[in-house]
């Protein structure tokens, strides 16, 4: 029997599709799973039966990556689970940029009393126009599962489309609509582009990546959408370009006190995924992880270990066993089995990093004292059983 504890509401859809196999815990200490959405885990103490964290959503700052890797429990997110739900928020953000419909909806509600407000509107109409946003270049940094979305539909409204991503995988190669313009250098955005929206991970090289030097480079009147991560942008700096007139409009999904109530600043309460299809098909994706996991050991959508997959144990046993990724280690862990007389028959090591997950199929059911001898090598961090 696995426990799963749930540090916050997850949906119906994707809890029942549990197998009796699973019982939901209010204890997160007796739990071999967690299912969390917001929930911050950096100042909880990692249990030692806590094998893996199912996050249902992209995002994974409120999780402890490399404290988790450390102690062999494999952290999932859900990518491309909530890209649509984002999508059209970001196609939103894009109208609300190009005409002030925010500006119309509150000259309205503070003319509510006025019994002549249709002839006013007619008048007062004028300060709230816009521009169309047919024939205007988008570009889009970040061709994930949410910006090959949102430079489909760009396209699909007739915007001229450029999309950069040095990363591009084959996948989203596939994917893209031929219409949208690989560019192989950021800046040919930031001069050409009249909307740029941002779509790529929190990373150490990608903090802060609008700036004052990136602004700089951009054409004047510009709108910014930034419904990835807020400390993608130095904010200040942003301001600074909307004070200068050099950026239009920002559009933003992460409200802070830097941000909110600014002037040019259109700041949504963190809407992108909050939708009941996202949330649904977060929770279903969250909980095929996490089953595939802990029933066979694969590793799919890991943030912090390596994408490994072996499909189901035809065989006595398996191991998983995690590591740090150093020289000689395939070489101890078969040293240990032919030792004690155990066949291997199947095998499989990924490295992410720093750290490594091996998976061995063994034609005898493996013990305790396999076990403690794995877990005496020198650079393991966990060895489990999961089929004996």
């Amino acid at each position: 029997m696995y426990r799963i504890n749930c540090l916050n509401p997850i949906a119906d859809v994707g809890l029942k599709n549990f197998s009796d196999q699973y019982q939901i815990t209010a204890q997160i200490g007796e739990a071999e799973g967690v299912l969390v959405r917001s929930a911050s885990m950096h100042e909880m103490e990692i249990p030692e039966k806590l094998l893996a964290v199912a996050r249902a959503g992209a995002g994974v700052n409120n999780i402890p990556l490399e404290k988790c890797a450390e102690k062999g429990v494999v952290v999932f997110n859900t990518p491309g689970a909530n890209a649509n739900g984002v999508k059209e928020l970001v196609l939103a953000g894009l109208l609300l940029a190009a005409r002030d419909v925010v500006g119309g909806i509150e000259w309205v509600k503070a003319s509510a009393g006025d019994e002549n407000i249709a002839k006013a509107a007619e008048k007062e109409k004028k300060n709230f126009a816009g521009t169309e946003i047919m024939g205007k270049k988008l570009g889009v940094i970040g061709l994930g599962a949410i910006g090959v979305k949102v430079a489909n539909a760009a396209v699909s409204l007739g915007m001229e489309v450029y999309g950069y991503d040095p990363y591009l995988s084959v996948n989203a190669a596939w994917n893209l609509s031929r219409s949208v313009k690989h560019v192989l250098n950021v800046d040919d955005i930031y001069a050409d582009c009249d909307y740029i929206t941002i779509h790529v991970p929190l990373l150490d090289s990608t903090r802060g990546m609008i700036n004052a030097v990136s602004i700089a480079k951009m054409k004047e009147g510009v709108v910014l959408l930034n419904f990835a991560r807020d400390l993608l942008a130095n904010e200040k700096d942003v301001l600074e370009g909307l004070h200068s007139g050099k950026i239009a409009r920002y559009v933003t999904d992460f409200p802070n006190p830097v941000t909110a109530g600014q002037k040019g600043c259109i700041v949504i309460p963190h809407l992108g995924a909050s939708t009941e299809e996202s949330e649904d098909n977060c929770a279903v994706m969250a909980v095929e992880e996490l089953m595939d996991y802990l029933e066979n050991g694969n590793i799919r959508n890991s943030v912090n270990y390596p994408a490994c997959d072996m499909g189901v144990c035809t065989k006595a046993g398996r191991v998983a066993i995690f590591h740090r990724n150093i020289a000689n280690m395939i070489t101890k862990f078969t040293a240990e089995f032919g030792d004690k007389g155990i066949n291997i028959s199947d095998m499989t090591n990924k490295s992410r990093g720093e750290v490594a997950y091996t998976m061995l199929d063994v034609e005898e059911a493996p013990t305790a004292e396999i076990v403690s001898a794995l877990e005496k090598i020198e650079g393991v961090f966990r060895v489990r059983i999961v089929k004996a």
